[in-house]
């Protein structure tokens, strides 16, 4: 089905040059829409030393970094009207249709729904991450979500656990039309994460079954389950005198893995790589048999799909969306608790041992599973719906704002007003006819065609 090409503008504090699921992401979405036909760019904030103004990105795509400075793990501040003038002329001088913005807690991606319907903009949001509801940083976030989704005109999900999780938190609901119940808004998808399979190819020879390597690619922090990894590896190396551990990546649980390799003597048993650029993560893979995912809380789980496709018996911690990545004869699942995850990585190493895993197969089935083409496809019913779908006035936006609840309500209404007196009042101090209208973009089939 042919849908027409729109203007889109990514939105989220986390993009390129960091690496991540969420940057990764965005990345290839962009760049499969802008194959389909779609102009696509992105708007984030500025990294040091000087990474801010405009950037383009092969395949064509462009990146507005807004000078705001980043507090902590890439986000920046909340502050809802500073972003508004920068957010204003860049959506009109590049005749922007929909913005889509991603991850909950970004900032960035939160104002610019609150901003686009200003310019009569449409809205898509997508959330990658699960969050609880009990502490306090939880709380303030979730309800800094609730407020940004009441007038969304559309909600992405990676997976029906993560779905789930967001509607609680953002109260993605209504009342039934007999008014006996609430159900979900029509207006939540699910579209899971994808990957390059050609970037994930398993080892050109067979990986000896002699030692036994485990591969652990991750952020080393607590969200990650480190603790549970500090806590089995050395009973895995005991237990198996052919096993050992190769562990990738940095964070604050670096010090953990250092002092239990120093105390159990395990320099030769346990190798920590630092920091794994993504260009380098499939030449880290194919050096092991199983992969060790060990996460407290994933809504999606690209590393495992990498992990998978490069041919790896996958372990992982059965939390989240993480049982809908991969048919089970390819996975071992484990309770969070020491005792099961060190059951569940005696089982694959006894599979792998037993030559009961086949890596080529394994890769053929994640590359017919997931690929970035049926995930931008996918995304376009979205955005085709949400164009079709009839735009809220102020009034109903009022409204909808105002069933927060007592307290929160009220304080986001008059954010809402106010904002939309300061939108008024930047019409008034730069009229849109005084912009610098951006005439022309990227042409994708020219370039291929001028570079062939």
């Amino acid at each position: 089905m042919k849908h027409e090409p729109l203007a889109i503008a990514m939105i989220s504090d986390f993009f390129h040059p960091n690496v991540g699921g969420v940057e990764n992401h965005i990345f290839m979405l962009s760049a499969n829409l802008i194959r389909r036909g779609h102009k696509v760019i992105v708007i984030t904030h500025s990294h040091p030393p000087d990474r801010v103004g405009v950037r383009w990105l092969l395949p064509g795509l462009k990146v507005y970094y807004i000078p705001f400075p980043a507090i902590a793990s890439s986000a920046t501040l909340p502050n809802y009207f500073t972003f508004l003038p920068y957010f204003r002329v860049i959506i009109a001088r590049e005749h922007i249709h929909l913005i889509h913005a991603h991850a909950s807690l970004s900032s960035l991606g939160q104002e610019a729904i609150l901003h686009a319907h200003h310019l009569g903009v449409r809205t898509v949001f997508t959330d990658h991450s699960l969050f609880g509801f009990e502490d306090a940083a939880s709380i303030l976030t979730n309800k800094l979500l609730a407020a940004a989704l009441k007038n969304v005109d559309a909600v992405i999900c990676v997976s029906h656990t993560g779905r789930e999780n967001t509607v609680l938190r953002g109260q993605l609901f209504e009342t039934s039309e007999d008014s006996s119940a609430l159900v979900v808004r029509p207006n939540v998808y699910v579209i899971p994460n994808a990957l390059v399979a050609e970037q994930f190819t398993p080892a050109t020879k067979p990986v000896s079954s002699e030692t036994i390597y485990i591969v652990v690619l991750s952020r080393l922090a607590y969200r990650k389950g480190i603790d549970l990894l500090v806590a089995t590896a050395p009973r895995i190396c005991s237990a198996f005198p052919n096993v050992n551990f190769i562990v990738g990546g940095d964070g604050p649980k670096l010090n953990d893995l250092l002092q239990v390799r120093e105390r159990h003597l395990l320099q030769d048993r346990i190798e920590l790589l630092g920091p794994v650029r993504h260009r380098d993560v499939r030449d880290v893979l194919v050096r092991g048999s199983i992969f060790l995912n060990t996460s407290l809380t994933e809504s999606f789980g690209i590393a495992i799909l990498e992990a998978a496709c490069a041919g790896l018996y996958v372990v992982s911690t059965r939390v989240g969306g993480v049982p809908e990545i991969l048919p089970h004869d390819m996975i071992s699942f484990a309770k969070p608790e020491e005792d099961d995850l060190i059951r569940a990585l005696s089982e694959a190493v006894t599979i792998v041992s037993k030559g009961q895993h086949d890596p080529i197969e394994a890769h053929q089935k994640v590359k017919n599973f997931y690929n970035w083409g049926e995930v931008a496809e996918r995304t376009e019913i979205v955005y085709d719906a949400v164009i079709k779908s009839e735009q809220k006035d102020l009034w109903t936006r009022m409204q909808r704002t105002m069933e927060l609840g007592p307290f929160a309500g009220p304080i986001y209404t008059i954010i809402l007003v106010v904002d939309c007196l300061f939108f008024l009042f930047l019409e008034w101090l730069m009229p849109r006819h005084d912009l610098d209208f951006v005439q022309m973009h990227w042409e994708h089939h020219n370039f291929r065609h001028v570079v062939q």
